[in-house]
Formats: structure tokens, sequence, C-alpha cells
């Protein structure tokens, strides 16, 4: 249901394969305080922490900032 929602309203699935996501690129994430709001915050990529090849709700990064989140798009 939720591939659906995304394609239907011609969202980007961005950041949910790990093997999309580069150390060094640049990325909107949600922060863990943000998800209700769903504010992105803008970065670069220092550390992938999910170790999985997969994850629905995007792949966990650390920013060169320090902050952690999931990513929801790629620059």
């Amino acid at each position: 249901m939720i591939n659906y929602y995304f394609a239907k309203n011609n969202q980007s699935m961005q950041g949910q394969n790990r093997s999309e996501v580069k150390v060094g690129s640049g990325v909107g994430i949600v922060l863990k305080n943000d998800q209700r709001s769903g504010k992105i915050t803008e970065g670069v990529v220092q550390d992938i922490l999910t170790n999985s090849s997969f994850h629905p709700h995007g792949i966990k990064v650390r920013l060169t900032t320090g902050e952690v989140g999931r990513v929801k798009s790629i620059k």
C-alpha cells in the first residue's frame, strides 16, 4: 500500500536502498524529532548506520554535522 501511495503522488522513494546512499553524498534526512512534521535537514553523509540493504522508511545515516536521521532524498 505504501508503494502505491508514493507512485500515485509522484513522490520519489530515494533513500530506501543502501546501494543508493554513498558516504560524501548530499542528502535530505528527517531527524527523529522531526518525524511528525516531516521537516527535511540537508547535509553530507559521514556514516551509513543501517546494515540491511533496504529499509522502508529510509536508510539511517549520520551527517558530517553529527545529526542522525533517515534519508528521504539524494542530491
